[in-house]
């Protein structure tokens, strides 16, 4: 009989009276355990040996068991140091004479509460004289662990809570020769040379009619493998960027921490909005920006104070710089906008110009199916000579079509930076519910004004996660957004252009 060469030595190796773990096995045969585990099932497959399984459980300490088996438990030596005391003992002394800190000594005390060797009240530990500590389980399992003895299943179930020690489960195959593998044995078998593929060396040199080709089982389970793949939000981000450059627009880019004057107050948003308050937004502990271009600030403070124009008012409510240069996680990416009109990020802009962002912002919301703290914001906006509110619903019309979204529904709506404005919505084409997918309008004169910009603007902040929606059938965002991914989703959707 001819074998490939690995099963001849684990053939070899095997005995017909006791079981060989495939560990021994490996270690006489020297080849590796998951090679005799193979070679061991092919054999089977033969009908020349069997092989058993069998669960096999160990332990080992930590090293933070090490140091309690060394010292002792935490709780024994505080009952210990305790009862040597007159009666109930002060927490303090108790846990010094114990010669425990720190987080041990909270460690101590709630396991001599659980172990009733004893009470804590009023700032003492108060030991049960009938307590005896030199027969705790926990301690003896810390021991047999050391050792290698068996102990308690309790009382090592409690050890791997407490992170004292760690269970190792593992399955242990042995294998026994059958009588077919004895008499194989007896009659002779012989190594033979066994190859995984067939090579252009081996057909030219005609070796392939000398060779053994190992067996390939197309029905053999194997173990899955998942690819590294692109994220479906950066996949449906990179897409917006593509539809975007393709409608003639620039991308902007700026920071995510900046001054609250680039993020509301150039934004015409009152200093004392509601949206401008911690349960918006994320102020930052830092020092107060500068470097603001103060001839800019002072024309966007007139317009807040004053209004712009002569039927202008402002706002009945303080502004100051002081506020203005507070640093804030950017709640939309309006800030980048504004640092483009107004020149301080690429110069002064000669109409007609277009211009987008797909950014991450960040808001104080309430998390549910569509709002997370952190999410992507598709923005937007056009520069020209006598817009319409017609030219930013078709700019809309043709954004949404490239992604086959084609019943855009459009409600007016009410902007402090915005007049006209709407909302926009889609419908879910799974649950059929109309979803808000973005805010938008034509920026009002004491926005573009303190800019230095004459002309029309016209604006939009959209949200790429709702778009994500309404392009997937997503229902929940957390789906594909933040901690609570689903995996299997995000590996199995297929991408939609």
């Amino acid at each position: 009989m001819r074998l490939p060469e690995s099963q001849v030595a684990v053939l070899e190796a095997a005995s017909a009276t006791d079981e060989r773990t495939v560990t021994a096995v490996a270690e006489e045969t020297g080849l590796k355990p998951e090679t005799v585990t193979g070679a061991a099932f092919d054999l089977r497959d033969e009908g020349l040996v069997s092989v058993s399984e069998r669960e096999r459980v160990t332990y080992r300490l930590t090293e933070e068991g090490e140091r309690y088996r060394d010292a002792g438990l935490p709780e024994l030596r505080l009952y210990r140091a305790a009862r040597d005391g007159d009666g109930p003992v002060p927490i303090g002394d108790a846990a010094d004479a114990a010669g425990l800190g720190g987080e041990t000594v909270q460690i101590a005390l709630s396991n001599l509460a659980r172990k009733e060797y004893g009470a804590v009240d009023a700032g003492a530990v108060d030991p049960d004289a009938d307590a005896d500590p030199d027969v705790d389980p926990e301690a003896a399992a810390l021991d047999a662990v050391a050792t290698g003895e068996d102990a308690d299943e309790t009382a090592l179930s409690r050890l791997v809570e407490r992170s004292l020690a760690e269970r190792d489960e593992r399955t242990v195959r042995s294998l026994t020769l059958t009588d077919a593998g004895v008499t194989a044995l007896m009659e002779g078998v012989e190594a033979a040379e066994t190859v995984d593929r067939l090579t252009p060396d081996l057909l030219t040199s005609g070796e392939w009619r000398d060779v053994e080709f190992g067996a390939y089982d197309v029905e053999a389970d194997a173990p899955d493998v998942e690819g590294g793949r692109v994220h479906i939000l950066r996949q449906t981000a990179e897409r917006v960027k593509e539809v975007l450059v393709g409608m003639g627009f620039r991308e902007m880019q700026g920071p995510h921490a900046d001054a609250e004057f680039w993020i509301n107050d150039c934004l015409f948003m009152p200093q004392d909005h509601p949206a401008r308050t911690h349960w918006d937004q994320f102020a930052l502990d830092v020092p107060p920006a500068d470097g603001l271009p103060q001839d800019l600030v002072d024309r966007v403070a007139a317009a807040h104070r004053e209004g712009v124009g002569e039927d202008g008012d402002g706002y009945d409510s303080p502004w100051t710089e002081d506020i203005a240069r507070g640093v804030d996680l950017r709640g939309h990416t309006t800030s980048l906008s504004m640092r483009h009109l107004s020149g301080h990020a690429l110069g002064d802009l000669d109409p007609p110009e277009r211009f987008f962002s797909v950014e991450k912002v960040y808001r104080n919301d309430t998390l549910d199916p569509t709002h997370l703290l952190e999410f992507f914001q598709i923005e937007g906006w056009v520069m020209a000579d006598s817009l319409s509110v017609r030219d930013l619903m078709g700019t809309f019309e043709e954004f949404y079509r490239q992604f086959g979204v084609t019943d855009i529904e459009f409600k007016p709506h009410y902007n402090p930076y915005t007049e006209p404005s709407f909302e926009l919505f889609g419908q879910h084409p799974e649950t059929g519910e109309l979803i808000e997918i973005g805010n938008s309008g034509l920026f009002r004169d004491e926005v573009l004004r303190p800019l230095g910009v004459e002309c029309d603007v016209m604006a939009w902040g959209l949200a790429l996660e709702r778009l994500l929606m309404l392009i997937y059938g997503f229902d929940d965002i957390r789906d594909v957004h933040g901690t609570l991914c689903d995996l299997d989703l995000l590996r199995s959707v297929e991408v939609c252009y």
